[in-house]
């Protein structure tokens, strides 16, 4: 564990944009002292990982200058289905001993890694149950190469690696930090809307209970509406966020379900976390390799790899496919681990009556992608409350989150209260080169950077 400093930069490189906050700690409460963002370099970033170190060091130089970041330590998060799997597996209460073991075959069997050269690791939690005979294990693994990338990055921005974390991780320290303990022994359901993909967690008290990953960000948004309309991506990225009204579609449509219950006749068992079928042993599928856009599975631990010269995976997380398809059709080949599709049980938004006609066009030109996004999340909850948990609100972040009139769309759709994440809240603000208006359009955009910040507080 590297020695507890008070000042660090929490740096978040997204595939559209990079974020970053240097937090300093005055006494015990965190100040935001410098934040910026800038575009992420074309072809640098993408689902699966970080390829061009250069040009993304570049431009997080430029934005370190404009926003004056100068404290020598850094926080990063790591992401990618190149970059690392994380697993979460119910093996028989066993001994230390007898867990290794079985770890050891897990592991070996689970690499997804074309590279030979990888780190492993596993952390077993004790069961919530008493009773139970079972008990929860993370395990990761990750290619040597994806961490040297990140400290070939420090190492160019002439930073201390201070830290290394996940995504999942750092939204639990923001909202932890802006909820101040108004959240006590509630579930939290927090969808992160990036450009390329959302993840939809789920935290009690901090803690994240169950992650995941699906296929949709701001991007397919954005390419819907201009598909639809006929116009360039970069007209329809202007009518979404300028024209754009998303009405409150689930009360308008007749006959609208609300969730049925696990127990009810409509429910079906759907996992979308089943195992990876490439992950399945040959005897009980056969199945293509992972979508790069299926699951992840963060550990519930708040250990993030602090001390990146001894890697410790057992905080990161990594797509797994959770919709991949056999090769032959379902009804000829029966895989009893993979994911049986739920009935339809959100019709498609409707058109609504508004005094501006643009609204109205941009909004059908996306109400399907946006029928499917809400899928996503009902799925994700109805999954959750499944295995016996339920779902008190529902926190938007993210860049996708400044969709005006998602929040009401959504809190009437899955039938929980809708807010977005501020995660300026409670945090006091001394940035000499703040950039007039940055906080009140992009503050939420800024959750994980927060949240790495926030690590000094945390760790």
């Amino acid at each position: 564990m590297p020695k507890k400093i008070n000042s660090v930069v929490g740096i978040d490189v997204g595939s559209q944009q990079i974020k970053v906050a240097e937090i300093k700690l005055q006494g015990r409460d965190p100040v935001v002292t410098a934040i910026g963002l800038g575009p992420t370099p074309d072809g640098a970033v993408d689902h699966t990982g970080l390829y061009d170190v250069d040009a993304v060091c570049a431009a997080i130089k430029e934005i370190f200058s404009a926003s004056g970041v100068t404290v020598p330590s850094m926080v990063i998060t790591i992401a990618g289905q190149a970059s690392v799997l994380v697993r979460t597996l119910e093996v028989p209460r066993m001994n230390e001993s007898d867990l290794k073991e079985h770890m050891q075959w897990e592991i070996s069997r689970n690499i997804p890694f074309a590279e030979s050269t990888v780190v492993s690791d596993y952390k077993a939690f004790p069961a919530t149950d008493a009773a139970s005979q079972n008990m929860d294990v993370v395990m990761a693994i990750s290619p040597q190469s994806a961490i040297d990338t990140l400290l070939s990055l420090a190492k160019k921005l002439s930073k201390l690696p201070y830290g290394i974390d996940v995504e999942p991780l750092s939204l639990a320290r923001a909202l932890v930090h802006s909820y101040e303990g108004t959240l006590d022994g509630k579930t939290v359901c927090v969808v992160e809307i990036g450009h390329k993909t959302t993840s939809i967690n789920m935290y009690r008290d901090g803690e994240l209970l169950m992650p995941r990953m699906v296929p949709i960000g701001g991007e397919n948004f954005t390419r819907t509406i201009a598909e639809s309309l006929s116009v360039s991506f970069e007209e329809a990225e202007k009518l979404k966020l300028e024209r754009l009204r998303i009405p409150d579609a689930a009360s308008q449509a007749t006959g609208s379900p609300t969730f049925s219950s696990p127990d009810s006749g409509m429910f079906t068992a759907y996992n979308p976390f089943a195992d990876d079928p490439m992950l399945i042993p040959p005897e009980v599928t056969a199945a293509p390799p992972a979508n790069p856009y299926g699951e992840t599975t963060i550990p519930p631990s708040a250990g993030a790899m602090s001390n990146p010269a001894a890697y410790d995976p057992s905080a990161t997380y990594a797509p797994v496919d959770p919709y991949a398809a056999p090769d032959a059709p379902a009804a000829e080949v029966f895989d009893p681990m993979a994911p049986v599709a739920p009935p339809s049980m959100v019709p498609a938004p409707v058109p609504y009556e508004a005094a501006d006609p643009e609204a109205i066009r941009v909004y059908n030109g996306m109400a399907s992608i946006l029928d499917e996004f809400l899928s996503e999340i009902r799925r994700s909850i109805d999954y959750f409350r499944s295995k016996g948990g339920d779902v008190d609100r529902v926190v938007l972040t993210g860049g996708g989150a400044k969709m005006k009139g998602l929040e009401s769309f959504l809190e009437k759709s899955v039938g929980v209260s809708v807010t977005i994440l501020d995660p300026m809240k409670g945090l006091a603000v001394n940035a000499k080169r703040l950039e007039p208006g940055l906080l009140e359009h992009h503050g939420t955009d800024f959750s994980i950077a927060v949240g790495n910040g926030l690590y000094i507080c945390f760790d």
